[in-house]
């Protein structure tokens, strides 16, 4: 098979880059190891910022989004006893919509199957060749059958663990690694609404998190042992925890339900460069990963393929490689802004082992600051939203 663009995997990088692609005539083929079934039932945060809202509904997909979709002006955090309001649209201009990842993944796969774009679910044994080369390649097994992808570029969409990465040349990579040593507990549970935004909350017992999906399914989350196992947390224990570090003496209450799903991430933060080797581009969780506190994940993918397909215009309407060869030294300024973020809200939120009592200090009279002073608040909401 001849493409101009392979890309390899089908979350919402690489199905957004197809989908881009396709909107300026350049073709490709997506290749993904799950279903269709598994990808779009994948749940998973989907706080999306101004700048992914804008660039999902430029490429007419974002009709959905807007329609059921919950805009936020604001969230909360909450510390010592009360909460404290920062007004995103305030104090940028601007406000996010939280829309889960795998309702994005439903609107690309709709969106490219009704331009009969070749999307290959199912497959197995990708490998990628001659990376180092101008005419690389994809090889893979479909439906029982090997074949090859002969590809213009190969763009790996397909996360962390995927095989893009690792394929990439040695010499000359850095990889920068944070390990947070802490976990987040979450749960996806039936019921009304805690709260119309989303809450942040530092306890001594560690972080906890609201999270509004839709009108009856809520996300909560709290601080755990990275090692926990799920088994070990009872429905009642659960809701103890998270009633003791979300209230205070307001009255305010969570609102329980069914628990329909439990699951512990790790949190980390880690950033593999060069994006990019010859004809061969990473994008999205291939490249980096955040911690999720700042809500980063998603919209930094977005933000990868939306310069891959910018730079691959010029590359086949004027002839020009100049976006492409600047893609890695483009994406790492955004990269890196997203990292510190997500680094300092989870810094500023968490409780650490190794905190003394005067760090514990030091962290309350942040998070004093941040709600009483306008600058800081500011900083908060610009990089929250995406405002920069």
């Amino acid at each position: 098979m001849r493409t101009q663009v392979a890309i390899i995997g089908a979350g919402p990088a690489g199905l957004l880059l197809s989908h881009l692609l396709h909107l300026n005539g350049i073709e490709s083929v997506v290749l993904e190891s799950r279903s269709q079934a598994d990808i779009e039932a994948t749940i998973r945060a989907g706080v999306l910022e101004q700048g992914t809202m804008d660039i999902l509904n430029n490429a007419g997909v974002g009709a959905r989004m807007q329609a059921e979709g919950a805009l936020h002006h604001g969230i909360e955090l909450a510390f010592g006893g009360k909460r404290h309001r920062i007004d995103l649209t305030e104090l940028t201009g601007k406000a996010i919509t939280v829309y889960p990842q795998h309702e994005v993944i439903k609107d690309l796969v709709a969106a490219r199957q009704a331009a009969q774009a070749q999307l290959l679910f199912e497959v197995s044994n990708v490998a990628l060749h001659d990376t180092d080369t101008t005419k690389p390649s994809v090889s893979y097994v479909h439906r029982g059958e090997a074949a090859r992808i002969e590809a213009d570029f190969v763009i790996g969409c397909d996360g962390f663990h995927g095989v893009s990465r690792p394929a990439m040349p040695a010499p000359g990579r850095q990889d920068f690694e944070r390990n947070y040593g802490c976990g987040w507990f979450g749960i996806l549970v039936e019921s009304a609404p805690s709260s119309e935004e989303l809450i942040y909350a530092q306890h001594d017992r560690g972080f906890a998190l609201i999270s509004t999906r839709t009108p009856t399914v809520q996300r909560l989350y709290f601080q755990c042992d990275p090692a926990d196992h799920v088994d070990n947390w009872s429905d009642d224990r659960i809701w103890a925890e998270l009633h003791t570090r979300l209230e205070n003496s307001d009255g305010w209450r969570v609102n329980e339900g069914r628990i329909f799903q439990k699951n512990i991430i790790s949190l980390r933060s880690y950033v593999s460069t060069p994006m990019q080797a010859g004809r061969v581009f990473l994008a999205g969780d291939s490249a980096h990963i955040v911690p999720p506190t700042g809500a980063k994940g998603m919209n930094l993918a977005v933000s990868d393929v939306h310069l891959l397909a910018q730079g691959l215009e010029q590359f086949y309407g004027k002839g020009s490689e100049a976006g492409l060869q600047g893609y890695t030294a483009a994406a790492l300024k955004r990269i890196w802004r997203a990292e510190y973020f997500s680094w300092w809200m989870t810094s500023l939120m968490h409780n650490f082992e190794d905190f003394t009592p005067f760090q514990r200090q030091m962290q309350r009279a942040e998070l004093d600051f941040v709600v009483n002073s306008r600058a800081m608040a500011t900083a908060l909401a610009e990089n929250y939203v995406g405002a920069f």
